[in-house]
């Protein structure tokens, strides 16, 4: 269980932002086209993986198993197992996780991990009451007993449910995810304007990373089926301003609420890779590490507070490598709302809250603004839901190499009440 875990080579696609109907891209082909792209920079074909790991909350009804299906896609072969994993919001990191410990277990020596999603091509889906009603109809004998079925078809039976409004809804609590962050908000005493004050900062961080090349190295572009090249991510707003998203109305809580779609991650489609691969696996295919995979740690939480989860996440690891939260170079918190990331830095800043739910006497501190998402986060890039626990680690990564830094860390809140946190450092 000491073996180390190398972080070996990592890509994404350019994170899509939900327009009014299905993106361009399947999960499956934008998972294909990712991961293809980095096989093929790689010195091992990709027949000698071990295994393909793909994190994906919703897969298509025809992709169900869509780790399989992207493995073959992708050229692994027959003999290379792919599956498929789900934690919602940390399924791309679920991934790397599966991943390390079937390596520490020597059960794998260089696998390919990661996430997609494709959130745009959610289904709208028939309600139960019309599902009953098609149930009679499929049951009906003759012409007369159907006539009388749609003269009984109530019409408001043919509207749609949104698939993807019911997965963003907690089943246990009966919230969307969003109402779950106004509930931190009111714990935390967040206002709308530092909500949307952190919203402008971040795609403020995105567009200078932008400008600078800082995600062009990570980044696959993708070709759609009329030519049209998609190299960026595209959900960014080079005009975002505090002005203007003050006149966005909350979208949870229409009444007292503040968090808006200016302030919320946006709905995107994505998908995130990371090549993995044990010592023995580094000097059989003469491979270069980029950095290691030190520590990992899930956590769970009142899911009405889901929010929160990554300071649960991230307090065993502090604690079992006697680290604060400066000690480390570089942060990635996954902003899925603005309020849900300072509403972290809020806990981890509480001495109450910390001794209450985290057992320790006094609060570490919050890391430091100019060491989180330094590059911007969700709110400007996008969270295409399995993909964004890869993706944050992967640009950990790039971040450590490119500031001189050598460790970082990797968290995520989780729909349902839980947290994700991965260390990193980097291997010279």
């Amino acid at each position: 269980m000491t073996r180390e875990v190398f972080i070996i080579d990592g890509a994404r696609t350019p994170f899509l932002k939900a327009r009014t109907g299905p993106g361009p891209f399947s999960a499956a082909d934008m998972a294909t086209a990712a991961g293809s792209a980095l096989l093929l920079r790689q010195p091992f074909a990709p027949e000698q993986l071990d295994e393909v790991i793909l994190g994906c909350a919703s897969p298509a009804a025809d992709e169900v198993n869509i780790g399989r299906v992207v493995a073959l896609r992708m050229g692994c072969g027959d003999a290379v197992p792919g599956w498929t994993v789900m934690r919602n919001c940390a399924s791309g990191m679920q991934a790397l996780d599966s991943a390390v410990a079937n390596i520490r277990l020597g059960r794998s020596e260089l696998v390919l991990a990661g996430g997609v999603d494709a959130l745009s091509h959610a289904p709208l889906l028939f309600s139960e009451a019309m599902t009953r009603w098609l149930a009679n109809w499929f049951a009906t004998r003759n012409v007369g007993q159907k006539l009388r079925a749609l003269k009984s078809l109530p019409l408001r039976h043919l509207a749609p449910v949104v698939g993807i409004m019911k997965g963003l809804t907690d089943p246990v609590i009966g919230q969307l995810m969003g109402q779950t962050a106004e509930n931190l908000a009111f714990k935390f005493g967040i206002t709308r304007a530092e909500m949307d004050a952190f919203a402008v900062h971040s795609h403020q961080r995105v567009v200078a990373a932008q400008d600078a090349g800082h995600y062009a190295d990570e980044i696959v572009p993708l070709i759609g089926r009329d030519g049209t090249v998609f190299a960026a991510d595209d959900g960014v707003r080079h005009d975002s301003s505090v002005e203007a998203l003050a006149k966005l109305k909350p979208f949870f809580d229409k009444k007292y609420g503040r968090i808006t779609p200016g302030n919320s991650s946006q709905i995107s489609d994505g998908a995130a890779w990371l090549v993995l691969a044990s010592a023995a696996a580094v000097e059989r295919h003469g491979l270069q590490p980029r950095g290691r995979i030190v520590d990992s740690q899930w956590a769970a939480l009142a899911p009405a507070q889901m929010g929160l989860g990554p300071v649960h996440a991230a307090m065993p690891i502090l604690q079992r490598h006697g680290l604060a939260p400066n000690d480390l170079d570089v942060w990635e918190l996954n902003e899925a709302f603005a309020a849900q990331v300072i509403a972290c830095l809020r806990a981890f800043d509480d001495d109450d809250y910390c001794r209450q739910h985290l057992g320790v006497e006094a609060a570490p501190g919050a890391p430091d603004m100019a060491r989180l998402n330094v590059d911007g986060g969700a709110v400007a890039l996008g969270h295409p839901v399995g993909a964004s626990g890869a993706r944050i680690v992967l640009h950990l990564l790039n971040v450590l190499h490119r500031t001189g830094g050598q460790r970082g860390l990797a968290s995520i809140c989780i729909g349902g009440g839980q947290g994700g946190a991965m260390l990193v450092e980097t291997v010279q």
